[in-house]
């Protein structure tokens, strides 16, 4: 058993029991209180600006993306979302499969997804052992995504280093009554939308279903997925609603398989062979049911929510796997908006249960993709309960001191059916006491300055335990210390965020690529993680050819400065950690007139990236140039998305090893000149 950091009793009773509070009474506070929806809004499920509202309490890198940002293009993974957010890394591979990075999180990890944790309004999407991936993901459904950088994601009860990211579907409410969209583009890319809400007394809903298939820029990238997502709200009365969320998703995936350097970049649209030979896939039917209910109780707002999901994997790649995985769970928290003395203070506690099974069976995949001889069968079992406090404190009218705590009793159990006593059996538990302190300075009404230090733990997912991994505690939890300054800020023309942080690791997870699919997994002993994170949105000029109003240029800009390394370790030094581009450059400018838009855009990695870490092996630099046009009406809007306008071989993601060798396949080529269209039209 691993036992880290065992709770602070008298800290965690401090926060969660709080002080007897006043209630709010005329005194001045730069605390908002307790919001009563209107009946036209939604208790469980904000708009935009009050998402924003509320997110902006935080004391760190945190940010709402307006779907506004991503509906006029592509929209088919989650790049499109998160492409313009300072410290996130996101590159697709195939499909909707995808490499997220935050703040360097889950940097070795080349399949799949951890240490950023995923959910969809308020409801995790990532299994209950910390894994997860990018196929129930359709960033078409959304109206708005919000953003937890590192240990900022507390309001969850996350605990990982990247944070967390929480993608929120509209309501009745806050939505057009019908709406639909086609799109279509380069390597037989199609897509289909509909989706429809209503409200009618006390009741509203929404639905969207989906069809997207495409064949790919590489050989063996083709996909195909259904997806629909809904919920329906009913509110008892002015101070109590509660809502239903259905989602369901079919995905089918070829998977082209990882290439060496050269062909990479000379030859990057070529599957490998054995993914050819095998029929490399990935596939996903998952169903998941939940439902959030809000209640107002004078200035404490009470949040309840239980889910379920389940999901089975077929996926033949080294081995034919067959997974069916069952999560479910619930939560409970509550806000207090009150006083001590004539001092304004909020107090937040929660608690979040979380367990999960995955049914894991491995079979001998034979040419084609046919399935052989079982090999593997496991019975993998997680549970999880995270117990957390926040209290922000008026220290004076303009500053917020804000602590929290969070407490974390995971178990880890596997069950190897073919070996019952084998070495893959076994049970761990781990415990977390995760602390943070922050302060929060309201310069003005919108601008406002932070700091905090947090801690922050990880588990070791079943990702982790392969036959290579096979000992169930082999691994030791992931933990890191973070201090992170910065600001963010608004006005009429400028947006603006900035945030320099450090992370300090110990038994950071590192992935080693062993070819065919199979891998390794150690603790490195201490890491540094630090960086800086910035952003800008400008309209600089106002009326370019006649009276403001009339037109304009705006520039988007998101600057991330990455300065990953090992910290004096026994066998590699100093030397960067790989996976990641010390500096990654998106910028935009955009011309508007009068519901029109056209503007340049361009993603620029001014420097290559280790993929080892001896530091033997490198990317290369790259710099696309890419062009969005459109227009805008009360009805209807069309868009035009040309993407890598010059054709530029470049590479998008990697694997990551020990010691690279010259030709070895780590490398997933960069899409090469695209060109995407749609049609969006509304009632």
């Amino acid at each position: 058993m691993h036992s880290m950091l065992r709770p602070n009793l008298l800290l965690a009773v401090l926060f969660s029991s709080g002080f007897i509070f006043a209630e709010t009474n005329d005194t001045a506070t730069i605390l908002p209180p307790v919001k009563v929806s209107a009946w036209n809004e939604s208790m469980t499920s904000p708009d935009t600006d009050t998402a924003r509202q509320k997110i902006e309490q935080t004391p760190g890198g945190v940010e709402v993306i307006d779907s506004d940002r991503w509906r006029d293009t592509q929209a088919a993974t989650i790049k499109d979302i998160l492409d313009y957010s300072p410290g996130v890394f996101v590159q697709p591979k195939w499909g909707e499969d995808t490499r997220l990075s935050i703040r360097g999180s889950g940097l070795s990890r080349n399949f799949h997804l951890r240490g950023v944790q995923l959910y969809q309004d308020g409801i995790p999407l990532n299994t209950a052992d910390g894994s997860g991936d990018f196929q129930e993901i359709d960033p078409s459904g959304y109206r708005y995504t919000e953003v937890y950088k590192g240990a900022n994601a507390l309001r969850f009860g996350a605990n990982s280093l990247g944070g967390a990211i929480n993608f929120v579907t509209p309501t009745g409410h806050n939505v057009d009554r019908l709406s639909s969209r086609v799109d279509a583009g380069s390597f037989d890319y199609r897509r289909a939308q509909i989706s429809g809400a209503t409200v009618q007394n006390k009741m509203d809903a929404f639905i969207t279903a989906s069809h997207q298939q495409q064949n790919g820029y590489r050989d063996h990238s083709a996909g195909e997925n259904n997806r629909i997502f809904a919920n329906a709200g009913w509110r008892f009365n002015e101070n109590i609603e509660s809502r239903l969320y259905i989602n369901t998703t079919n995905v089918t995936q070829e998977i082209p398989g990882s290439l060496s350097k050269d062909d990479a970049l000379n030859d990057p649209t070529k599957a490998t062979a054995n993914n050819l030979n095998l029929d490399y896939q990935r596939n996903v039917e998952s169903l998941r049911i939940a439902n959030r209910t809000t209640w107002l109780q004078g200035n404490t707002r009470y949040e309840f929510g239980v889910f379920a999901m389940t999901k089975e994997l077929i996926h033949p790649i080294f081995r034919y796997l067959d997974y069916q995985y069952t999560d479910q769970g619930g939560f409970i928290r509550a806000t207090h908006d009150g006083q001590i003395g004539d001092v304004a203070n909020r107090l937040t506690v929660g608690i979040t249960l979380h367990n999960g099974e995955s049914d894991s069976q491995q079979f001998t995949n034979l040419p084609g993709g046919k399935k052989g001889a079982l090999q593997v069968k496991t019975l993998d079992a997680s549970q999880n309960t995270t117990l957390y406090a926040e209290n922000a404190l008026s220290i004076t009218p303009d500053v917020e001191l804000i602590a929290g705590v969070q407490y974390i009793d995971a178990q880890r159990k596997r069950d190897d059916k073919l070996n019952p006593t084998g070495p893959a059996n076994g049970e761990v538990n781990y415990y977390f006491s995760n602390p943070k302190l922050g302060v929060l300075w309201h310069v003005s009404d919108n601008q406002k300055i932070f700091s905090n230090i947090s801690q922050s733990g990880e588990t070791p997912t079943f990702g982790e335990l392969n036959f290579t991994n096979a000992a169930l505690d082999q691994l030791k939890p992931q933990e890191a210390t973070t201090f992170e300054i910065g600001g963010r800020g608004r006005t009429a023309s400028i947006q603006w965020e900035l945030a320099l942080y450090r992370a300090e690791l110990k038994n950071e997870f590192q992935y080693y690529d062993l070819g065919g699919g199979n891998y390794s997994v150690f603790n490195a002993d201490r890491t540094i993680h630090q960086g800086v994170e910035a952003g800008l949105g400008w309209l600089f000029w106002d009326g370019v050819f006649g009276d403001k109003n009339t037109d304009s240029l705006e520039l988007n800009v998101a600057y991330t400065y990455n300065d990953f390394h090992f910290d004096d370790d026994d066998s590699w030094g100093n030397n960067d950690l790989p996976g990641a581009p010390k500096q990654y450059l998106r910028t935009e400018v955009l011309y508007r007139l009068s519901g029109f838009f056209i503007g340049p855009n361009t993603e620029w990695v001014p420097q290559g990236y280790y993929v080892d870490n001896a530091n033997t092996l490198s990317t290369n630099s790259y710099a696309l140039i890419n062009l969005r046009a459109g227009y805008e009406h009360a009805r209807y809007s069309v868009y035009f998305d040309a993407r890598n306008l010059t054709d530029k071989a470049y590479i998008a993601s990697a694997s990551v090893t020990g010691q690279a060798t010259a030709n070895q396949a780590l490398f997933e080529p960069g899409t090469g000149r695209a060109v995407f269209a749609g049609v969006q039209w509304k009632l």
